[in-house]
């Protein structure tokens, strides 16, 4: 069997016992804040806010864009800020809309951000590559209509890794954004423009993309909750493709009814997009029931799988505690614990870069200076061709393309493409095995807290190796929700640590739920950086 489900028992009574107890002992106490507010949704308190006329979006949009102003010079969270006349535009026509008693929809004053690589028809769409510099695409993205047509008002578009192949934002061909909790640090990536905005307050929400965790590891640097949908469940169409068959849109904000509201905005078939899938839209946000309306055990008989694989050697041991306190704490509201062997899952980091990389190198085949990106002149085509590519595309880009185009040459298609997506199957029939015995598995989102800018920047190699957690719910097409769980201590810095939960295939639903109830309920901890601090 290829997931091998353990009987019900408490963690501390298996894979955390065996655990050595240097790592529990000397993990760092988390950072409380006792009297620290529960996640509350922005998206619900600005719509009271102007439903019961207390303010208007035209003073909100100006907080979200004072706070901006204030911050981007030290974060650089966004390549392009859309100009204060037009936000307070869009702010002003809602305000109308409330005067005049008409229909408002749920994101109406909602600031949004949206990544580099999703396009955007009043705004430049770089993917965070020179090669696409000053480039304005015709049309909106679906998701970003669909943003637009719900009310959200568009700041900006965040930083990325170019073409989404990166863990730090220190592959944009632009800038590197720096981390809200400690500006020293990288904010993860790809989408880490995204989640730093979020974390910052400089955007209420904001859309992402997640590859291999590009959503996900962001959202646990930031201390921001993350959600990638299944595979499906939203358009890509409008999204500058890295890895198509792994490439989804996914929703950041500081609370998990913020990502649900989203995704309910953004979710739906689409005819310009055939992978797109026609599966019906759940009311996510019935799934946000207040603290006050729960009862003591809320989660009773939930049953909770913990991957026995993501508490191994390499994985902070103050990120295993942090786990630990988060299974108490699920526990706690009535869940049953039990323990998931995969035995695959150390071969979905190398089947991943292998897939990826591979589509990537037939993906950005279209910028060649002639069909898509900018020019370079030479006399001969080839030269042209390798020109423009050689100035427009970095490093990373570059040496993915390599590595691509390799796996997928005559004489190693079998040993490595091919062999790659056998390994896709056993991990789809992994945790197909290990759901039908749980409601929902948990893991860390990443194997440590935020690192510094720089200190992985010449080896590649760990980089890659800290996308472990998450990559192998891209391969099976799951969804999978971040939230903040707890803190670690590092230096002078408290850095947010981020519990991964994994569910089935379009269950967001429940991974929602679960997800509201957790961070309603966990207690003594403030997720707002200091950045911030009390200006939020």
């Amino acid at each position: 069997m290829l997931s091998s489900i353990q009987n019900p028992r408490l963690l501390r009574l298996s894979t955390l016992h065996q655990i050595p107890l240097r790592c529990l002992q000397t993990s760092t106490t988390p950072v409380p804040t006792p009297s620290s507010p529960q996640p509350t949704s922005q998206i619900l308190r600005i719509r009271k806010s102007l439903l019961s006329r207390e303010t208007t979006a035209v003073e909100i949009a100006k907080t979200f864009l004072s706070r901006l102003r204030r911050t981007e010079p030290q974060l650089k969270s966004f390549l392009y800020v859309s100009p204060e006349d037009g936000v307070l535009k869009q702010a002003e026509e809602i305000d109308r809309r409330i005067q005049n008693n008409e229909e408002l929809g749920p994101l109406a004053g909602v600031l949004a951000g949206v990544k580099d690589n999703i396009c955007t028809s009043d705004m430049p769409s770089t993917a965070g590559s020179k090669i696409l510099e000053n480039y304005t695409p015709p049309y909106d993205a679906t998701a970003v209509k669909k943003l637009r047509e719900n009310g959200a008002i568009i700041v900006g578009k965040t930083n990325l890794d170019e073409f989404g192949m990166g863990s730090t934002t220190e592959a944009s061909g632009y800038q590197v954004t720096a981390n809200p909790w400690d500006l020293s640090r990288v904010p993860g990536g790809s989408s880490g423009g995204s989640a730093a905005a979020v974390s910052a307050q400089q955007c209420a929400v904001s859309l992402g993309t997640d590859t291999g965790g590009s959503v996900r590891q962001p959202a646990s640097f930031c201390g921001v909750v993350g959600l990638k949908p299944t595979y499906g469940r939203v358009s890509r169409y409008g999204l500058v493709a890295y890895a198509s068959s792994l490439d989804v849109i996914g929703c950041l904000g500081s609370s998990v009814a913020d990502t649900g509201i989203v995704l309910q905005a953004v979710s739906g078939h689409d005819k310009f997009d055939a992978t797109s899938s026609k599966q019906g839209i759940p009311n996510f946000a019935s799934q946000f029931i207040p603290k006050d309306y729960l009862d003591s055990k809320p989660l009773k008989g939930l049953r909770v799988g913990v991957i026995r694989e993501t508490l191994v050697d390499g994985v902070d041991p103050d990120v295993i505690s942090s786990l630990q306190r988060s299974v108490s704490h699920l526990e706690d509201l009535g869940c049953t614990i039990s323990e998931v062997s995969f035995p695959s899952f150390s071969l979905g980091l190398p089947a991943y870069y292998i897939l990826a990389s591979s589509e990537s190198s037939s993906n950005l085949a279209r910028y060649d200076g002639v069909r898509f990106g900018n020019q370079v002149f030479a006399d001969e085509l080839s030269t042209l061709y390798g020109d423009s590519r050689a100035e427009g595309f970095g490093s990373e880009v570059k040496l993915r393309i390599l590595m691509g185009t390799y796996a997928l040459s005559a004489g190693y298609y079998d040993a490595y493409y091919k062999r790659a997506q056998q390994v896709r199957t056993l991990v789809q029939k992994s945790f197909r095995a290990a759901l039908e015995e749980n409601d929902v598995l948990i893991s860390p989102a990443a194997p440590s807290v935020a690192y510094k800018i720089g200190e992985k920047k010449n080896d590649p190699l760990a980089m890659y190796a800290g996308d472990i957690m998450t990559v192998n719910v891209n391969l099976a097409g799951l969804p999978a929700l971040v939230l903040p769980c707890g803190f670690v201590e590092e230096g002078s810095s408290v850095l947010p640590v981020g519990l991964q939960m994994i569910g089935a295939a379009f269950d967001e639903e429940s991974l929602l739920k679960i997800g509201h109830i957790f961070e309603q309920t966990l207690q003594g901890y403030s997720f707002v950086p200091p950045l911030v601090g009390d200006d939020f």
